[in-house]
């Protein structure tokens, strides 16, 4: 079952978020409360069984600034999509994503765009069979200043 996550029911998709990204602080991350208080910018899925467990969630926003390869503005963007990995393969992460592109269509969007790693060759599998299709690659540089 999918449901949207809010700031009273959430506790499922903070140890998935930890798992997705496990070099944020996610039962500390001051943007919890942001993402889950408006619902207008942002979207936190999961996905449960029939136990009420979390099996799976995709987090996603609304993005105003240029997003590298689309066309339109604003745009819907897939922050995020996980799916814990003894339940891959089972349609789980494809659930989430209808669940998003439904909401980005409500929030007025006419595209939906995601990222992933340059090596993360298992994303851009899951990606593509998912109906993405890659746009470009990119390499971000910084040189620090002042010191």
């Amino acid at each position: 079952m999918i449901k949207r996550c809010t700031l009273r029911d959430h506790d499922g998709w903070l140890p998935l978020r930890a798992a997705l990204w496990p070099d944020s602080a996610a039962d500390s991350d001051p943007d919890k409360h942001t993402i889950l208080s408006e619902p207008e910018r942002y979207l936190v899925l999961t996905f449960t069984n029939k136990d009420g467990k979390a099996l799976g969630f995709a987090e996603a926003s609304i993005r105003a600034d240029y997003v590298n390869g689309t066309n339109s503005s604003p745009v819907a963007f897939l922050e995020g999509l996980y799916v814990q990995p003894a339940n891959r393969g089972q349609g789980i992460a494809r659930q989430l994503v209808v669940g998003v592109q439904r909401w980005a269509e409500e929030m007025g969007c006419a595209e939906l765009a995601s990222d992933a790693l340059l090596d993360n060759q298992a994303s851009h599998a899951m990606h593509k069979a998912l109906g993405f299709v890659e746009t470009e690659r990119v390499v971000y540089f910084l040189k620090a200043l002042g010191g």
